[in-house]
């Protein structure tokens, strides 16, 4: 896997964007769940397509969700279901938007509910 991970946590990381073909490389890195923030068509055509990259993590053994976050406009019900998908899914987890940036400002503002 060429992309930079950064992990906040034992049990919690960042990346910027992935794409299917890096999900195996995610499950080999030991990791239970990956969070999709980014929404689709974000970077336009050649974006990964979310659905693509959940069929590809799947295939990994990987629990997924796509939880789309537009950038710069978190809402506080953005942050209760990341809230809720890091309580219920596998851990350790990796989320991944167009930077990272997007993943983690929802990581600490779910921290703090």
């Amino acid at each position: 896997m060429s992309v930079p991970i950064n992990p906040l946590t034992e049990t919690f990381a960042v990346a910027p964007q992935l794409s299917a073909g890096d999900m195996q490389a995610v499950a080999d890195a030991g990791f239970k769940s990956v969070i999709i923030n980014r929404p689709d068509l974000e970077g336009g055509p050649d974006q990964p397509a979310s659905s693509e990259v959940m069929a590809a993590a799947r295939a990994a053994g990987l629990a997924v969700e796509y939880q789309p976050v537009v950038s710069g406009a978190m809402t506080q019900d953005d942050v209760v279901k990341f809230a809720r998908l890091l309580k219920d899914l596998p851990a350790p987890v990796l989320a991944y938007c167009r930077t990272g940036t997007r993943c983690t400002h929802l990581f600490n503002a779910a921290r703090s509910l």
